[in-house]
């Protein structure tokens, strides 16, 4: 198991609860794709499993937040061919997330970078990122980060979207 987000003392911990939900957020994804807050972790994954047939929704997307309470800021890039020219990186920064899948032995997990319509850039907060932008313009990466899930000591859901 992983340690106590308040122990700095290596001492295992009996439940790690940012790696329990992160992993009934895939168990929930991967039940879509087979097929009392108004927002909060419990309600954004009751709404993607809602037996509503056709909601379309299929990701929780979620933040991340360090055992200082900081948001965690992922990164990655992609190459993009250049008409001809050599490629090129292009590199994103996110602070929203999508699981792709939870290893339940080590509670390491995959996580792909969400942006808003292919902007590259998150901003200083994740309120930079997602202040006053449309829902549907929030898109999959494809770029993938592999977490300790162990490290982390929160996390916020965002409300249940469609970005397949």
């Amino acid at each position: 198991m992983g340690k106590n987000c308040h122990d700095d003392n290596n001492v295992e911990a009996t439940k790690n609860c940012v790696c329990d939900v992160v992993r009934t957020i895939a168990d929930a994804q991967d039940n879509v794709v087979d097929q009392q807050c108004d927002v909060s972790c419990a309600q954004s994954i009751r709404d993607l499993v809602s037996p509503v047939s056709g909601n379309g929704l299929d990701t929780v997307p979620f933040i991340l937040y360090d055992k200082k309470g900081k948001p965690f800021k992922g990164y990655g890039a992609e190459v993009r061919a250049q008409g001809g020219g050599p490629a090129r990186f292009d590199c994103y920064d996110s602070f929203i997330f999508r699981v792709n899948e939870v290893d339940d032995k080590d509670c390491c997990a995959v996580l792909e970078l969400l942006v808003f319509d292919n902007d590259e850039s998150a901003g200083h907060d994740p309120c930079d990122q997602i202040d006053n932008e449309q829902v549907s313009d929030l898109e999959r990466t494809g770029i993938c980060i592999t977490v300790d899930l162990n490290c982390f000591c929160a996390i916020t859901c965002l409300p249940a979207v469609s970005v397949l």
